[in-house]
C-alpha cells in the first residue's frame, strides 16, 4: 500500500468528522473511529473505513489497533475523541471526574501506546493531538477539562522527545471555541451539575459565555480546524503546535503576557459578571 494511512478518533462527528474527509481530500487511507458507527455511513460513502471504537473500553482499542495494523502501516493517528465536563470541582461526582480522565486523556494514551510499535518500527509515523486552548488557559467551572488538557500538553511534549530517535513526530493541534456540538453539551451538563448548587449562579454565568461561541461568526467552524489537523498531519516538517480558531493566540498570549491574579481578574470580569 503506497498510499498514507490515517487513525482518527472521534470521527463521528464535529472536528473529527471534517478531519477525516480533509485527509482523504489530501489523499490519505483513512479509518474514521467512533462509539456511534450508525453516524459515519456518509463518511465510509466518501471512502473512509468506519471502525468502531470507544476510547474508555481497553478491548476496543486492542482490536481498532489491531484491525488498522492488518493493512501494515500507520502513518498518522489523530487523537480527536474528547469532552468536556464543566462543573464545580465540590459537585462533580467522583465517576464523571474519571470519566473526564480516561477520555482525554487515558484513552489518548492507550491508543497511542498500541500504534507506536507499529511506527516505531517503521522509523517514520506522526501523533497528531487535538487539544485545546484550554490546555494554555483555564475557566472558572472547568477544572477537570482544563487539568486533562494540561495533561494532554505536557504529554505530547514529553512523548514529542522521546520519540524523535525513532522518526516519529508528535504535534499539538490547539482549537479555541468551535461551533460543534461539544459546545451545547459541556453547557448543558454544566447547569444539570450544578442545579441548586452554591456554584449554581456561577454555572448561569458560564454557561452564557460558552453559548456565544455557537453564535454566527463567534466561534470557529469544525472545517477550519480540520484543515489546520490535515496540514499538522501532512507537512513535511511540522510545528509543535498549531492554535486555530478566532481568539485562540490572542488568549494564549494573554496568558503568557500577563500575571496569575491579573489574569484571575480578567476571567472574573468576562464569566462570573
Amino acid at each position: 500500500m503506497s498510499r498514507p494511512v490515517a487513525l482518527v478518533t472521534g470521527a463521528s462527528s464535529g472536528i473529527g468528522r471534517a478531519t477525516v474527509l480533509g485527509l482523504l481530500d489530501a489523499g490519505l487511507v483513512v479509518h474514521a473511529a467512533a462509539r456511534r458507527t450508525d453516524r459515519m455511513r456518509d463518511l465510509a460513502d466518501a471512502g473512509a473505513h468506519v471502525l468502531a471504537m470507544d476510547v474508555t473500553d481497553d478491548a476496543s482499542m486492542v482490536d481498532g489497533a489491531a484491525a488498522v495494523l492488518e493493512s501494515g502501516r500507520l502513518d498518522v493517528l489523530v487523537n480527536n475523541a474528547g469532552y468536556g465536563s464543566f462543573g464545580a470541582l465540590e459537585d462533580v461526582p467522583a465517576d464523571e471526574a474519571r470519566r473526564q480522565v480516561e477520555v482525554n486523556v487515558l484513552g489518548l494514551a492507550r491508543l497511542t501506546q498500541l500504534v507506536l510499535p507499529a511506527m516505531r518500527t517503521a522509523r517514520s509515523g506522526r501523533v497528531v493531538n487535538v487539544s485545546s486552548v484550554g490546555g494554555t488557559i483555564y475557566e472558572p467551572l472547568g477544572s477537570w477539562y482544563h487539568a486533562t488538557k494540561f495533561a494532554v500538553e505536557g504529554l505530547s511534549d514529553s512523548l514529542r522527545v522521546e520519540l524523535r530517535p525513532f522518526g516519529v513526530d508528535v504535534v499539538l493541534v490547539q482549537p479555541g471555541p468551535v461551533r460543534t456540538e461539544w459546545n451545547r453539551i459541556a453547557r448543558e451538563n454544566l447547569l444539570t451539575v450544578s442545579a441548586g448548587s452554591p456554584y449554581a449562579r456561577q454555572a448561569a454565568s458560564v454557561a452564557r459565555v460558552l453559548e456565544r461561541a455557537d453564535r454566527p461568526g463567534a466561534g470557529a467552524e469544525p472545517e477550519e480546524v480540520a484543515a489546520t489537523v490535515v496540514r499538522a498531519a501532512t507537512a513535511a516538517r511540522p510545528r509543535t503546535r498549531y492554535p486555530v480558531g478566532r481568539g485562540a493566540r490572542t488568549l494564549m498570549l494573554a496568558r503568557r503576557a500577563l500575571p496569575d491574579r491579573a489574569f484571575d481578574a480578567v476571567l472574573e470580569r468576562v464569566y462570573l459578571r
